[in-house]
């Protein structure tokens, strides 16, 4: 059995949970989550908590036992306090901007890049450099974090790119001139 899958997912008391089969619904303050899960696995809401327990002692059963149960414990996260991925932009002349919805990247192309977000997602700027993104689907909120991400990855040499905020650069020497 999965270590992680064996702790029960504790439910707020301001959050709701509804098991509909392999559909699990969790509703909270800020907002709804809804998730179809794997087959191989089964779900009990005990009062304020929900077990996850593998259905069979398959081995497709036992992998997705952990992964069920954290599966759920982010939808209840982010429901309850909701996810941030904050990034920096370093280079001379870069910066972004938000225009209504949109975020307006300037990384030193020829032309701005514009990302508009899917629903429950929004774009912060402070500073014209520091990004955050935030929702309430971890899943989400670290794929839009990833494509701002790779608009202009950092480079090795200067640091110079969009990464992330507790993102280290693994720097290089330059050339070495003739001798």
């Amino acid at each position: 059995m999965s270590r992680i899958g064996k702790s029960p997912v504790q439910i707020p008391d301001k959050v709701s949970v509804d098991i509909n089969g392999l559909t699990i619904t969790v509703k909270g303050p800020k907002g709804e989550l809804k998730r179809l899960m794997p087959e191989g696995v089964d779900f009990v809401q005990k009062e304020n908590q929900i077990v996850v327990t593998p259905s069979t002692t398959k081995r497709y059963s036992r992998e997705r036992h952990g992964l069920c149960r954290t599966l759920i414990s982010n939808m209840v996260q982010g429901v309850t306090d909701g996810y941030s991925k904050k990034l920096e932009i370093v280079g001379v002349g870069s910066r972004a901007q938000v225009k209504g919805k949109t975020l307006v990247v300037s990384a030193g192309y020829s032309h701005p890049v514009e990302m508009t977000p899917p629903d429950g997602i929004t774009y912060k700027v402070e500073s014209n450099t520091n990004v955050t993104v935030s929702g309430i689907d971890k899943e989400i909120v670290g794929n839009e974090a990833a494509k701002i991400r790779s608009i202009r990855p950092p480079e090795p040499y200067k640091g110079k790119g969009i990464k992330y905020q507790d993102e280290r650069i693994i720097r290089k020497a330059g050339k070495s001139g003739k001798k």
